[in-house]
């Protein structure tokens, strides 16, 4: 099992680590649900932590359906990470009927190189999961980050479970949001995940 961390500045990023955390999902503002944090906390935890470091790329809060510019912004931090050792990326772009951009999510995409790829909780958002799912592979993803429709993880467990049969392996569906050290054994003796 795979444990990902989600952490909001450095010092959290230290902590994940030293606790035994397996990666770090690095972003800022908690209360936004995590953004894009600065270049320079990026090439500081590129360099100085050593389980792997996945990047939060999203420029603001709000919906997950983004203007030129800001799909732009997204490129433009992407490769900063591509070129600072960073190991992973997560973002997710819908477009404004509630489904998985799959164009802008490509451009982005072939920005990244050869970083992991994670589709972020905007999955929670898109109107048919299932459908999400297939676009999503078909984009290149490597992981989804979801907490099955519902506020926490453990809310979703009966959706998780189904998007995890529909993923049958071709992508790993990652349950987040709201799981700690109380409940972790107890979902993961319901889903058997990968990665939490």
């Amino acid at each position: 099992m795979i444990l990902e961390i989600a952490v909001f500045d450095i010092e959290g990023a230290i902590v994940a680590e030293k606790a035994g955390a397996n990666r770090i999902e690095l972003c800022v503002s908690y209360s936004e649900g995590g953004i894009s944090p600065s270049h320079g906390s990026i090439k500081w935890a590129a360099e100085n932590i050593q389980i792997p470091v996945f990047v939060m790329i999203r420029p603001r809060g709000g919906s997950f359906i983004y203007s030129e510019k800001e799909i732009e912004i997204m490129k433009n931090d992407i490769a900063f990470c591509r070129d600072n050792g960073v190991d992973g990326v997560v973002f997710g772009i819908l477009d404004d009927s509630g489904n998985v951009d799959v164009k802008n999510c490509l451009a982005l995409i072939e920005t990244a190189g050869n970083m992991q790829l994670t589709f972020h909780r905007a999955f929670d958002r898109v109107v048919n999961p299932i459908q999400a799912i297939e676009h999503i592979i078909s984009c290149g993803f490597h992981r989804i980050l979801t907490s099955g429709q519902e506020d926490t993880a453990e809310q979703g467990l009966e959706n998780l479970k189904q998007y995890i049969n529909t993923a049958n392996d071709r992508i790993i569906i990652m349950p987040g949001s709201g799981i700690n050290e109380n409940n972790l054994l107890e979902i993961h003796k319901q889903l058997n995940a990968n990665e939490y």
